[in-house]
């Protein structure tokens, strides 16, 4: 074997033996550091440059699908007031249907508020059905939870309700379970009164409030609250309360109108001051 093969030979073996021993590391560092650096660097150039280069269409597709999501988002929340009010529909005429059915007696057209008057000083609604529908001036107007006022006028196609918190209204109402008479009285503000309370009743808070029938306005039996308070004085010929009603006026959505109920006029019956 030639000289120059043997000693290459010999060199790569003791290089091999101090590589394994541990005695080439600080040279390999050495030798490397500035190779892995210029590496290094060259990577880092390249990925800002391809990040650079890609950045402008991440941005478009990531618009697009902001956009695209936003819109979704926008139409999944009107589908879900849509399926809200549908299901405060539903919850209202169910309670309609529930009160149709606890007064059989009575035929009823369904109605939907499309008004209210905004003077202070009256309490009207106007609901979307008229005299195309049947019907008529004077017809009692209910919810399901009991009365709301009365048709005072009627074009083909609407009609204009009083509610029984205006203030020109009175209503004949008997107390339960007293079964004591009373005179109900709208007002200005809103509030309901009754006034004309036997003195020799003993009322108290919580007693029910119904149409008595009296007077032919409007039907027997129909709920309109709860007595809150009792104003009573010993030399008064009569006692009077406070009451809350049943039908929340501020949120009248779909209403009932009995048809059937034809009321009486008792004005001609009335004897006027001085008729001997």
């Amino acid at each position: 074997m030639p000289w120059p093969t043997i000693t290459l030979s010999l060199i790569a073996v003791g290089l091999v033996i101090l590589a394994l021993g541990g005695y080439l590391t600080p040279l390999s560092r050495l030798t490397l550091s500035p190779v892995i650096a210029v590496q290094t660097w060259v990577s880092e150039r390249f990925q800002a440059v391809q990040f650079y280069l890609s950045a402008p269409r991440d941005v478009a597709q990531l618009t697009r699908e902001n956009e695209s999501l936003t819109a979704e988002v926008a139409h999944l929340q009107t589908q879900i007031i849509e399926l809200q009010q549908q299901l405060g529909e539903f919850r209202i005429l169910s309670a309609l249907l529930d009160f149709a059915r606890a007064y059989p007696e009575y035929q009823y057209v369904g109605a939907s508020v499309i008004g209210r008057d905004p003077s202070p000083f009256v309490k009207y609604i106007h609901i979307n059905r008229g005299s195309d529908d049947g019907l008529r001036r004077g017809m009692p107007v209910v919810t399901q939870q009991g009365l709301v006022g009365r048709i005072s006028q009627v074009t083909a196609s609407a009609a204009l309700v009083q509610l029984i918190t205006d203030p020109s209204v009175t209503v004949n109402v008997r107390l339960e379970p007293t079964r004591a008479e009373a005179i109900l009285s709208g007002s200005i503000t809103g509030d309901i009164g009754l006034d004309l309370i036997p003195q020799a009743v003993t009322i108290e808070p919580g007693e029910l409030v119904l149409t008595s029938g009296l007077g032919g306005n409007y039907p027997p039996n129909i709920l309109i609250g709860q007595i809150t308070g009792v104003r009573s004085q010993d030399y008064d010929l009569f006692q009077s309360a406070s009451m809350q009603p049943v039908v929340d006026f501020s949120n009248l959505e779909i209403v009932l109108v009995i048809t059937n109920f034809q009321p009486v006029d008792l004005s001609p019956l009335i004897p006027t001051p001085g008729t001997p």
